[in-house]
């Protein structure tokens, strides 16, 4: 196999404004398995008549499977396979419901090329709410030597 096949975008190819995005709908499926996952079992994402007690009135999906199509993004299209998360902050805005369809997008803000550093602006949307922003930083690899 040609791995060079499967690699993303090297640092030399990226530029400021660059943007990519992943959705997907959170189903009940996708909420017991980042449970069993994550060892997180927090009655509000699992158990319907607690979560009825909660200020939410329903049950919520985990934030951090909100937080996970951020990652998708990075490691699958910007700047994709070949790069290393570095860091990344969250701040959770507003919950996600069963069924909602959550758009994570990404756009590069600025670009290190000696520390071949890329910060990233990170937002999930529902529509038009946002309910996940931040800030993710990321390695990307040089174009190798010819």
């Amino acid at each position: 196999m040609n791995f060079s096949e499967m690699h993303g975008y090297y640092l030399e190819d990226l530029k400021v404004g660059m943007s990519a995005v992943f959705g997907k709908t959170v189903s009940e499926a996708d909420i017991v398995a980042f449970a069993g996952v994550s060892g997180d079992t927090n009655p509000i994402h699992l158990h319907d008549g607690f979560a009825k007690t909660t200020r939410f009135g329903q049950r919520i999906a985990h934030g951090m499977l909100g937080g996970s199509f951020i990652s998708t993004v990075i490691g699958t299209k910007l700047p994709g396979p070949g790069s290393l998360y570095v860091s990344q902050t969250l701040n959770f805005r507003a919950p996600v419901k069963i069924g909602d369809t959550v758009t994570a997008r990404v756009e590069i803000v600025d670009i290190d090329a000696t520390r071949r550093r890329v910060r990233l602006k990170t937002e999930c949307h529902c529509g038009d709410t946002v309910v996940i922003d931040g800030e993710a930083v990321a390695m990307a690899p040089r174009r190798p030597a010819a």
